[in-house]
Protein backbone atom coordinates (compact mmCIF):
# COMPACT_ATOMS: atom_id res chain seq x y z
CA UNK A 1 0.00 0.00 0.00
CA UNK A 2 2.80 2.44 0.84
CA UNK A 3 4.36 1.75 -2.56
CA UNK A 4 1.15 2.79 -4.34
CA UNK A 5 0.89 5.98 -2.30
CA UNK A 6 4.53 6.81 -3.03
CA UNK A 7 4.01 6.36 -6.77
CA UNK A 8 1.01 8.69 -6.61
CA UNK A 9 3.01 11.30 -4.67
CA UNK A 10 5.85 11.19 -7.17
CA UNK A 11 3.45 11.58 -10.06
CA UNK A 12 1.46 14.42 -8.47
CA UNK A 13 4.32 16.91 -8.28
CA UNK A 14 7.99 17.36 -9.03
CA UNK A 15 9.45 13.87 -8.60
CA UNK A 16 12.66 15.07 -7.02
CA UNK A 17 10.94 17.20 -4.39
CA UNK A 18 8.48 14.47 -3.39
CA UNK A 19 11.20 11.83 -3.12
CA UNK A 20 13.37 14.20 -1.07
CA UNK A 21 10.67 14.90 1.51
CA UNK A 22 9.69 11.24 1.66
CA UNK A 23 13.24 10.16 2.52
CA UNK A 24 13.57 12.97 5.08
CA UNK A 25 10.29 12.03 6.72
CA UNK A 26 11.31 8.38 6.71
CA UNK A 27 14.42 9.26 8.73
CA UNK A 28 12.46 11.59 11.03
CA UNK A 29 9.75 8.98 11.46
CA UNK A 30 12.29 6.36 12.49
CA UNK A 31 13.66 8.74 15.12
CA UNK A 32 10.15 9.61 16.37
CA UNK A 33 9.24 5.93 16.73
CA UNK A 34 12.57 5.19 18.41
CA UNK A 35 11.98 7.90 21.03
CA UNK A 36 8.38 6.77 21.56
CA UNK A 37 9.57 3.20 22.15
CA UNK A 38 12.36 4.33 24.52
CA UNK A 39 9.82 6.32 26.53
CA UNK A 40 7.29 3.47 26.59
CA UNK A 41 4.67 5.59 24.84
CA UNK A 42 1.52 4.07 23.35
CA UNK A 43 0.99 6.95 20.93
CA UNK A 44 2.67 10.04 19.53
CA UNK A 45 0.20 12.91 19.77
CA UNK A 46 2.25 15.68 18.17
CA UNK A 47 5.53 16.33 16.40
CA UNK A 48 7.15 19.76 16.25
CA UNK A 49 9.77 20.58 13.59
CA UNK A 50 11.81 23.65 12.65
CA UNK A 51 12.68 24.04 8.98
CA UNK A 52 14.98 26.72 7.61
CA UNK A 53 13.85 28.69 4.57
CA UNK A 54 17.01 27.62 2.69
CA UNK A 55 16.82 23.94 3.65
CA UNK A 56 15.22 22.93 0.37
CA UNK A 57 12.36 21.23 2.22
CA UNK A 58 8.78 21.85 1.08
CA UNK A 59 6.64 21.87 4.26
CA UNK A 60 3.50 20.73 2.42
CA UNK A 61 5.32 17.83 0.76
CA UNK A 62 6.74 16.91 4.17
CA UNK A 63 3.22 16.89 5.65
CA UNK A 64 2.06 14.51 2.92
CA UNK A 65 5.13 12.32 3.44
CA UNK A 66 4.35 12.19 7.18
CA UNK A 67 0.91 10.72 6.44
CA UNK A 68 2.48 8.03 4.27
CA UNK A 69 5.47 7.20 6.48
CA UNK A 70 3.65 7.25 9.83
CA UNK A 71 0.58 5.32 8.68
CA UNK A 72 -0.04 2.17 10.75
CA UNK A 73 2.42 3.26 13.46
CA UNK A 74 1.90 4.68 16.94
CA UNK A 75 2.50 8.12 15.37
CA UNK A 76 -0.28 7.85 12.79
CA UNK A 77 -2.49 10.94 12.96
CA UNK A 78 -0.04 12.89 15.13
CA UNK A 79 -0.36 16.67 14.75
CA UNK A 80 2.61 17.97 12.77
CA UNK A 81 3.66 21.53 13.61
CA UNK A 82 6.25 23.11 11.35
CA UNK A 83 7.96 26.36 12.29
CA UNK A 84 9.71 27.95 9.34
CA UNK A 85 12.99 29.69 10.23
CA UNK A 86 13.91 32.69 8.06
CA UNK A 87 17.46 32.80 6.71
CA UNK A 88 19.95 35.19 8.30
CA UNK A 89 23.46 36.13 7.28
CA UNK A 90 26.36 37.97 8.92
CA UNK A 91 27.95 41.11 7.50
CA UNK A 92 31.63 41.32 8.47
CA UNK A 93 32.10 45.05 7.65
CA UNK A 94 29.00 46.06 9.69
CA UNK A 95 29.48 43.33 12.32
CA UNK A 96 25.73 42.77 12.16
CA UNK A 97 23.16 40.10 11.41
CA UNK A 98 20.66 40.66 8.61
CA UNK A 99 17.77 38.82 6.94
CA UNK A 100 18.60 37.08 3.70
CA UNK A 101 16.19 37.41 0.82
CA UNK A 102 15.48 34.56 -1.58
CA UNK A 103 17.97 35.85 -4.14
CA UNK A 104 20.03 38.28 -2.11
CA UNK A 105 22.98 37.70 0.17
CA UNK A 106 23.87 41.40 0.24
CA UNK A 107 23.89 43.42 3.46
CA UNK A 108 21.09 46.01 3.30
CA UNK A 109 23.30 48.56 5.15
CA UNK A 110 26.54 48.47 3.16
CA UNK A 111 25.88 46.15 0.21
CA UNK A 112 28.66 43.70 1.13
CA UNK A 113 27.93 40.03 0.33
CA UNK A 114 27.49 37.73 3.30
CA UNK A 115 29.94 34.86 3.41
CA UNK A 116 28.45 33.45 6.61
CA UNK A 117 25.03 31.90 7.00
CA UNK A 118 23.77 32.10 10.58
CA UNK A 119 20.53 30.19 10.11
CA UNK A 120 18.14 29.02 7.45
CA UNK A 121 19.27 25.47 6.60
CA UNK A 122 17.89 23.74 9.71
CA UNK A 123 15.73 20.67 9.85
CA UNK A 124 15.26 20.05 13.56
CA UNK A 125 13.01 17.68 15.46
CA UNK A 126 12.14 20.03 18.32
CA UNK A 127 9.72 18.05 20.43
CA UNK A 128 7.27 15.19 20.66
CA UNK A 129 4.12 14.92 22.71
CA UNK A 130 3.70 11.32 23.80
CA UNK A 131 0.76 9.49 25.36
CA UNK A 132 1.90 7.07 28.02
Amino acid sequence: MVRALFCWAAASGPRRARMHELSLMDALGQRVLEVAQQQGAERVLSIQLRIGSLSGVDPEALRFAAEVVLKDTCAAGAALTIEEIPAAGWCEPCAAEFSLGPNSWLCPRCGAPSARLLRGRELILVSLELFP
